[in-house]
């Protein structure tokens, strides 16, 4: 019984693939229905009427199930039917009627793995002559962020030399080790933003994620490899150009040791611990199109030596520490240096060494492997208001484009401008706040504006931001004239 099963698959198989031997070669590879391994893993596969594929092993064990059984009887006998699908745990369907699944196979192209294509005719996303020297990455960065010029400059030569090692691979036998950068910077100093910029120069996937929803294996919560799959799916799917993208992790200071607690710290120590093969490079196990390896998925295997790693976060109270540290170094006499030397120092988190960052709870071992560490300076009045006017995409520029729209021309006086700046350093949240501003300013404006054609000019004053008077408005027929 089981030499005619064989028979019968494989004059199935031959069927199809006679069938498919015109169509275009899919894109994405086959994955099989049953157990959820991709064709790299499983093999060969059988195509099943409307998109369903099932691998070898699946269709030898369901044949030599199906045999066991009086499936000619079955199939002319509902209720013997249904019975057996409650024993079994198979689904609700007749044998072979995969009219439910409308064509789609079952498995979305979210779910599946791109195929890699033939050696010869794979050319690299990135070579030695197409990356941009440090200087130029500086000047686009110019364009788009304000201040923080030496972290611009690392961050340049971070990645100028990061893809030259992708590209090149080893040099004389030296193999150059990874470069992956620490960013620490107040809230709103433009970490995030700093990345994205970096993302679109170079044209490489960009995957953003939360450290503070990861927690170690078996915990609820995300795990660590998700940070991978989330890279994977802003490829395309496509595992080779996941190996040379940028993973940016926002909020790693919340995955410092916890200090004096008896719980366990799921989401502390051990996500760092967790991270270290990440961060260094291995070959990591990714579930594709979802987060959790338990999902009913096809399991993808990624390198992370060539992904460049940036981990960003604000470090509360980090400056706390950093005065500790300085404030030992005082002495008594005339010369000595006052303990309140440090209180008002804009530029104190500049002074951060590795030993603080222990102290704040950062594991020696993942600090290793964050060589380049990179400070934000929080914001002054003066870099506010250039944010709000000098950056190709400006605040000020989108309301005004939004107005234009409406033929209708909006003008900020400096005055208002440094209002606006006045407003966001009292909030405290850096350049996040300026946009929430404008937007509680801009809201009756906007509002009232489609409603008269007359409008054709309003410029925002520095009265009206502060709640001393309005914006002044001038009709459209004195504009033209």
């Amino acid at each position: 019984m089981s030499d005619q099963n064989n028979n019968n698959i494989d004059e199935i198989n031959g069927n199809v693939n006679n069938e498919n031997n015109d169509k275009k070669e899919p894109e994405y590879e086959d994955v099989c229905f049953m157990c959820r391994r991709p064709e790299s893993k499983a093999g060969k596969m059988f195509h099943l009427p409307n998109g369903i594929c099932v691998c070898d092993d699946c269709m030898h064990k369901t044949m030599d199930t199906v045999s066991q059984f009086d499936y000619q009887n079955l199939l002319n006998n509902p209720t013997l039917m249904n019975e057996l699908n409650k024993h079994t745990g198979m689904p609700g369907l007749n044998f072979m009627d995969f009219s439910n699944f409308q064509g789609t196979g079952g498995i979305p192209n979210s779910q599946k793995i791109k195929k890699k294509k033939e050696e010869p005719e794979v050319k690299p996303e990135l070579s030695i002559e197409n990356i941009p020297a440090p200087h130029k990455i500086k000047a686009k960065l110019d364009d788009y962020v304000i201040g923080q010029e030496q972290a611009k400059k690392i961050i340049s030569v971070a990645v100028y030399n990061h893809y030259k090692r992708v590209t090149t691979g080893t040099m004389d036998d030296i193999e150059i080790e990874k470069s992956n950068i620490l960013m620490i910077g107040p809230t709103g100093s433009g970490k995030t933003y700093l990345v994205k910029t970096l993302a679109r120069l170079l044209d490489v996937p960009l995957a953003i994620t939360d450290a503070t929803s990861l927690t170690e294996a078996g915990y609820i919560g995300d795990d660590i490899e998700s940070v991978v799959s989330k890279l994977l799916a802003a490829a395309g799917n496509d595992i080779d150009k996941a190996q040379q993208g940028i993973i940016f992790i926002d909020e790693i200071d919340k995955i410092a040791k916890k200090k004096n607690t008896t719980s366990r710290d799921v989401s502390g120590e051990s996500v760092q611990q967790g991270m270290l093969k990440l961060l260094e490079g291995a070959d990591v196990e990714v579930p594709v199109g979802a987060s959790s390896k338990n999902a009913m998925v096809p399991m993808a295997t990624v390198n992370t030596r060539n992904i460049l790693f940036i981990c960003g976060g604000a470090f509360p109270d980090l400056d706390e520490i950093i005065k500790q540290r300085l404030n030992k170094q005082t002495s008594i006499g005339f010369d000595a240096d006052l303990k309140d030397k440090w209180d008002k120092d804009p530029d104190l988190i500049t002074k951060v060494t590795v030993d603080d960052l222990k102290k704040f709870g950062m594991i020696p071992e993942f600090l290793g492997r964050l060589p380049i560490i990179c400070t934000l300076k929080g914001l002054s009045k003066d870099m506010l208001i250039e944010i709000l006017k000098e950056p190709k995409n400006a605040i000020l520029k989108q309301y005004q484009k939004l107005l234009a729209l409406d033929e209708v021309k909006l003008d900020f006086n400096d005055d208002a401008l440094e209002a606006i700046a006045e407003k966001a350093l009292e909030k405290d949240t850096g350049a996040r706040a300026l946009r929430a501003i404008i937007e509680e300013f801009m809201l009756d404006i906007m509002y009232e504006i489609p409603k008269d054609e007359n409008i054709g000019h309003v410029t925002i004053t520095g009265d009206y931001i502060r709640g001393k008077g309005g914006p002044q408005i001038e009709i459209r027929h004195d504009v033209m004239q």
